[in-house]
């Protein structure tokens, strides 16, 4: 993927300020879960998704350059990824994820190393 991981995509639909919180995430291959909690802060947006029984209740950190396409419509996010590569992403860590960026280094490699 070319630019920041961790911006929105031009094309994404993104509405700054509204809420995401409860929108259901849809992989290239089907849906992965729901947000659980977001951010918009500037080279550091990201969504958190809890994934409930899919993956045993983990949830995961997807930087918002993951996001292809925001439908407000019908609430629902799809993310430039399979079930089973974001399934393989690094562990989220939910004390880290804020001001590490290590952490962030490691999220949005991962990323980045397959993205379009």
């Amino acid at each position: 993927m070319s630019g920041n991981v961790w911006g929105y995509r031009e094309t994404s639909g993104r509405a700054p300020g509204a809420d995401l919180t409860g929108y259901k995430v849809e992989a290239t291959d089907g849906g992965i879960g729901k947000v659980d909690k977001h951010s918009d802060e500037v080279g550091s947006s990201y969504i958190v998704v809890d994934t409930g029984p899919w993956i045993f209740g983990r949830e995961v950190l997807l930087p918002a350059g993951t996001i292809t396409r925001i439908d407000p419509q019908e609430q629902k996010i799809y993310v430039d990824g399979t079930k089973e590569q974001i399934k393989n992403a690094p562990e989220f860590e939910r004390e880290k994820h804020l001001d590490d960026q290590e952490y962030h280094g490691q999220v949005g490699g991962y990323y980045s190393g397959f993205l379009g």
